[in-house]
């Protein structure tokens, strides 16, 4: 058996949770394998809509384990607050989460580290969520690190407290104000309600599971171009948003990689700093804003949007190895009489389809192509409309990968199934 697996293609925000809320069904088992809490995947479920930060889209299917793998860095209040909103939902997290013992840890001066440091760059933040995500990845790489499985022995607090010390030291170096008694009492709150649950070896978990014959979906956060390596550097995430990512975030072999099913929006967003070839800061931009609902799901801020990068999607398609695609929020773009997809870019006065080294310096010039608008209301129910299929159609030729799903709402059922691509 192979693990598939699911990942955003841009900036994130591109409606993968409800994706993997569609497919879970036809797995065994989901499993996150980097980020934290800085995602935000949303569901609809039974009307109500969810919001999960750390924890598995396949949540709230029941018989589906859920596995929180050892690439993530779990801050353990987030994840209790989460698991209640999910029991309050009709959720069962007792028995269907797992937590790899070697998941990181995020501490309290974790959040506090990332706030003071990005108060102190100014101008030249890169938008950090401030929930601790870079700097528990710098000490994960540092060797210093609290891990979910430190918590069980007997000299947890001695390491706690001196990769607090650690901490406290550095932030004598800003000019920042905290307090850390009362976040530190709930903290430790939320380690005994972790202590109590489901924790494994989650890469020798995983591949038992694979030899088992069970089926496994790989879950990605964040999205591709904010790969800490491949990304719009330095305005990214502090882990490998790409397929590469689920090898190192659950411990598995690359050639136990199956399906990679890619997910773009089919207009483009962004939160926070960075370059963003094809936004649009006027009238247009703020339409998409507006009639997508344009808001981070983790952080509230509005998000930049554009048109649709097909050089950006072209380079993540060939760095994760896409094999199939799901376009969301085409219902967005229903009242548009005509669409401008970015096909190339100007770069020192040459057109180029690749993407540059440094984006952000050599600020290239968006080519567009237009596409005629379907301009109507979609539906799961009778023909797509042409202008829609010729759209996808040019997608599919410009990309080399076959759009199999194409999302038209927010919830479950809102969804279309392109039969040509599914399976048996």
């Amino acid at each position: 058996m192979t693990v598939d697996v699911l990942l955003g293609l841009q900036w994130g925000d591109e409606g993968k949770g409800k994706i993997v809320d569609y497919l879970a069904p036809n797995y065994d088992i989901v499993a996150r394998f980097q980020g934290g809490a800085n995602a935000g995947h949303t569901l609809y479920v039974n009307g109500q809509k969810i919001v999960l930060h750390t924890v598995p889209s396949g949540i709230f299917h029941e018989g589906i384990i859920n596995l929180i793998g050892n690439g993530v860095v779990l801050e353990p209040i987030t994840l209790q607050k989460e698991i209640q909103s999910i029991k309050d939902a009709g959720g069962k997290p007792e028995s269907q989460l797992l937590v790899s013992r070697k998941a990181h840890l995020i501490l309290p001066t974790h959040k506090i580290l990332d706030a003071a440091s990005e108060k102190a760059k100014g101008k030249a933040k890169i938008g950090s969520t401030l929930k601790g995500i870079g700097p528990a990845y710098m000490d994960k790489t540092g060797r210093n690190g609290l891990r979910v499985g430190d918590i069980e022995l007997p000299d947890f607090q001695q390491k706690y407290e001196a990769l607090k010390a650690k901490h406290l030291q550095l932030l004598t170096i800003y000019d920042y104000d905290f307090d850390l008694s009362q976040i530190e009492k709930e903290w430790f709150e939320a380690v005994e309600s972790l202590r109590n649950m489901n924790l494994v070896d989650g890469e020798f978990y995983i591949n038992k599971a694979l030899n088992e014959g069970k089926k496994i979906l790989a879950e990605g956060a964040q999205g591709s171009m904010l790969d800490i390596e491949y990304g719009t550097y330095p305005f990214v995430t502090s882990s490998n948003t790409l397929t590469s990512g689920a090898c190192t975030g659950l411990g598995i072999a690359p050639s136990k990689i199956g399906e990679v099913i890619g997910i773009s929006k089919a207009y483009c967003t962004r939160v926070g700093g960075g370059p963003f070839p094809t936004e649009l800061e006027g009238e247009i931009g703020e339409e998409l804003r507006k009639i997508g609902m344009e808001f981070g799901a983790t952080t509230g801020r509005p998000r930049r949007c554009g048109w649709i990068d097909l050089p950006a999607l072209r380079y993540v398609i060939m760095l994760n190895g896409v094999t199939q695609l799901a376009i969301t929020k085409a219902d967005i773009l229903n009242t548009f009489e005509s669409l401008e997809v970015c096909d190339a870019y100007e770069v020192n006065g040459k057109r180029t389809k690749d993407y540059p080294y440094d984006i952000e310096k050599l600020d290239p010039k968006a080519l567009y192509k237009t596409i005629k608008g379907w301009n109507c209301d979609l539906t799961t129910e009778g023909e797509m409309p042409s202008a829609l299929q010729e759209y996808l159609d040019y997608l599919e030729e410009e990309l080399n990968v076959p759009v199999r799903f194409l999302s038209i709402g927010p919830k479950r059922d809102e969804l279309i199934v392109r039969e040509q691509f599914a399976e048996a």
